[in-house]
């Protein structure tokens, strides 16, 4: 039975491929599916459903049910028996489907007379393209034989979908990748890009859904799968460490699990090319990693993926080395990318889309450093866009517009052209003061992170480095750099400063910034956990070898140093006691000493900004960590879309807390600057400027804009509507000072 049941499916897989062959029209192609697979059933009804949009499935192709409601039966995501498998993406098999969940009378299909009920979804790796229902007037649950025929059916449709082959005069769905499609995701470096799209792993596109000879097939699969065995063996050898070895040799596992194997020579047996095989398990994994909950099988399950995807390159030879050539303005598009992978493209990128990632992740802090527009939690990117197709990104909306049509190229590259003259703008006061119209001086200085932002300290206009991250350069290695290293890099920023100041903050490590070679914690809030300043107080050894590089690194220039995530006056106090222990051992072997030393601390946590009298006598200076002191403030944490843009900077109660804070410092004439994303944000550096704060630290780009509104702002008069805001009980005074401005024109 399972024999003959192989040879018909077979079979109808191999009038598909013919269906296929001519040069019918998508409509036409589509039509004869839905016979074919009627026939090959034994079944009255064979129908076709696909997505209009994200939320609208279509009738596009029927055999037995009305033909007047081919497109014109449309129904909502989740709707009727057809809606449910299409959201579920699980297969609904009923012997009496007006009986069953969902069920939705259609009168304009003529299905009422049907009992059964059987519908499998369309899918791609992981992408739903539609739902394939057979119905006949028997009540009859169908078999397992038969779902599984019809399985495959949809699969293939699927690939044939992304092949184009339904596209046409008459076409029944929409050209695929050619359509406009604008994608939203969560900003992580603003700026505006326009180039066209680079895949950091391009789509291995299966061209022979179909097989003519199963043994040559399972020929394949099988040399394919050895092949890949033996990659990972060797990968196993060269693992760096213990922890390495042990992922690796549950991603072995996988590699020669039996049951994989077995499952896709079953697809083989039954008319699938190798390929194909291969794909269909990668769907049906993707999909139960999409609803698992248990973090250890959602992992496992995406080393699975992994795997198919090595296996799919191996056998189509659709590899790294693709023979695409770079475009001259790249966009780079992925699901994520690490920060050692980013920097080997360096600046030659345009922007950065990714359907993962995190406004903190490594990823983010590299296209900081290297200021290219990057935008995280793109869903659906990686599957719209292809290697060529043009792309415009909205790093400030957090939009992408990917094959824009030619009103959104207009407008978009009016927005462009404005603000590139807005930048020459800022090239004539780059080397002025940012002195308000009332005479205070605003210092405006730049975030770093690598060597290649130091040009950027003449160029912007800056007044020195207000942070340079110090944790870059330990993420994009694979082991712990040497302090010898470290020295002659910290040195090399000191050089490029050209005398300007320099904050060198301490590593800062833990919540999403682990090392490669650091063992991870699994915390539930990391954000909260094992992290900055309590991992260099907890581990002091690496916190000593880098406050030996920084010292060797001054050789006599003078030195500041800040410590990350203070929470209270003891942390600072053991840390600056580090700081003291280092100067005593590196003059004791006869090095250099800094001229002059600052130590201070980032007010990141509100807990800082209470600390005793004492700790402001003492510390060297404060540096508001904006970005983390918000997320505390409002308890809302910044990675969840939900919570993060529901409180405002401009919030009366964070402006009353941060005027607090500078109220504290001028009492002990302690330096402090406001450090993070909002300090280069005009409106907001203006509010800061206008309650006491005479020192911002942000990204280059940033100081141009802050500066001209600085310098064309009354500084008395934004006070007294940050105050008249606070009388009335409004809750943000942006409202109030954008009505200002406006007035102001």
């Amino acid at each position: 039975m399972a024999e003959r049941f192989e040879t018909e499916s077979r079979k109808l897989l191999g009038r598909l491929r013919d269906a296929m062959a001519g040069d019918d029209p998508g409509q036409a192609r589509l039509d004869k599916i839905t016979h074919l697979i009627a026939n090959s059933i034994g079944c009255e009804v064979c129908s076709i459903y696909l997505f209009r949009d994200e939320e609208t499935l279509e009738l596009c192709a029927t055999e037995g049910l009305n033909p007047d409601s081919v497109h014109q039966t449309r129904m909502r995501l989740g709707e009727g028996l057809v809606g449910r498998v299409a959201r579920s993406r699980q297969v609904v098999n009923t012997a009496d489907a007006p009986s069953a969940r969902g069920f939705r009378y259609m009168p304009e299909t003529g299905e009422e007379v049907f009992s059964s009920f059987l519908g499998v979804p369309v899918q791609r790796l992981g992408e739903s393209m539609g739902v394939l229902v057979v119905q006949s007037k028997q009540a009859r649950e169908f078999s397992a034989d038969e779902v599984y025929a019809l399985e495959v059916v949809a699969m293939v449709l699927a690939e044939m979908a992304e092949l184009g082959a339904f596209v046409g005069e008459g076409a029944a769905m929409g050209a695929r990748h050619s359509q406009p499609v604008m994608l939203r995701g969560t900003v992580a470096q603003e700026g505006v890009a326009e180039g066209h799209i680079w895949l950091h792993e391009p789509r291995v596109v299966v061209t022979n859904p179909i097989a003519d000879d199963p043994h040559r097939e399972l020929e394949r699969l099988t040399e394919a799968v050895e092949e890949l065995r033996v990659g990972v063996d060797k990968m196993l050898t060269l693992a760096a460490d213990k922890e390495q070895a042990q992922v690796l040799e549950a991603y072995r596992m996988f590699a020669n699990s039996k049951g994989w194997m077995r499952r896709m020579q079953e697809d083989i047996s039954n008319g699938l090319s190798a390929e194909a095989a291969v794909e269909k398990e990668q769907s049906l994994a993707r999909a139960r990693m999409g609803q698992a909950t248990d973090s250890y099988l959602r992992e496992r399950l995406s080393d699975l993926d992994d795997l198919s995807n090595r296996l799919l390159r191996i056998l189509t030879g659709q590899g790294a080395d693709t023979g695409a050539e770079m475009p001259a303005d790249p966009i780079l598009v992925a699901r994520n990318i690490g920060p050692a992978e980013l920097l080997d493209y360096g600046r030659n990128l345009r922007g950065i889309i990714l359907e993962a990632g995190s406004v903190g992740s490594h990823a983010a802090i590299v296209a900081r450093a290297l200021a290219i527009p990057l935008i995280v939690h793109a869903e659906r990117a990686t599957l719209e866009a292809l290697n060529g197709d043009h792309v415009m990104v909205d790093g400030e909306q957090g939009i992408v517009h990917l094959r824009p049509d030619d009103t959104v190229v207009t407008a978009f590259r009016d927005k462009m052209a404005m603000q590139a003259a807005a930048v020459e703008r800022y090239a004539s006061i780059r080397d002025k003061a940012a002195e308000t119209l009332c005479g205070s001086v605003i210092s405006l200085h730049m975030n770093a992170g690598l060597m290649a932002d130091l040009p950027s300290l003449e160029g912007s206009g800056a007044e020195g480095v207000g942070l340079f991250r110090t944790e870059l350069q330990f993420l994009v290695r694979n082991q712990m750099p040497k302090r010898s290293e470290l020295s002659a890099l910290y040195a090399r920023v000191l050089d490029a400063a050209g005398g300007k100041p320099v904050i060198f903050r301490t590593l800062d490590i833990g919540s999403d910034k682990v090392l490669p070679y650091m063992k991870p914690n699994d915390e539930p809030n990391p954000a909260l956990g094992w992290r900055a300043i309590r991992v260099g107080l907890d581990k002091p050894g690496v916190m000593r070898m880098q406050l030996q590089a920084l010292i060797r690194a001054a050789n006599g220039r003078p030195l500041t140093v800040m410590f990350p995530f203070v929470a209270q006056y003891e942390e600072y106090t053991l840390a600056r006691a580090e700081v003291d222990k280092a100067m005593e051992r590196e003059a004791r072997l006869g090095h250099v000493l800094p001229e002059t030393l600052k130590v201070g601390a980032m007010l990141e946590t509100p807990s800082l900004a209470f600390s005793p009298q004492k700790f402001f006598e003492e510390v060297g200076f404060l540096s508001i960590g904006g970005n983390d002191l918000k997320q505390f403030f409002f308890a809302a944490d910044r990675e969840n879309e939900r919570v993060r843009r529901r409180y405002d900077t401009l919030n009366v109660s964070f402006l009353s807390f941060i005027e607090r804070i500078v109220e504290r410092c001028n009492q002990t004439d302690t330096p402090l600057s406001f450090c993070g994303e909002d300090a280069g944000r005009p409106v907001e550096a203006l509010c800061f400027a206008a309650i006491g704060l005479r020192s911002l630290s942000m990204r280059p780009a940033s100081i141009g804009p802050v500066k001209s509104l600085l310098r064309r702002s009354n500084l008395d008069e934004v006070r007294k509507v940050i105050a008249d805001a606070r009388h009335r009980g409004d809750m943000s005074v942006r409202p109030a000072i954008m009505d200002y401005l406006r007035d102001q024109g």
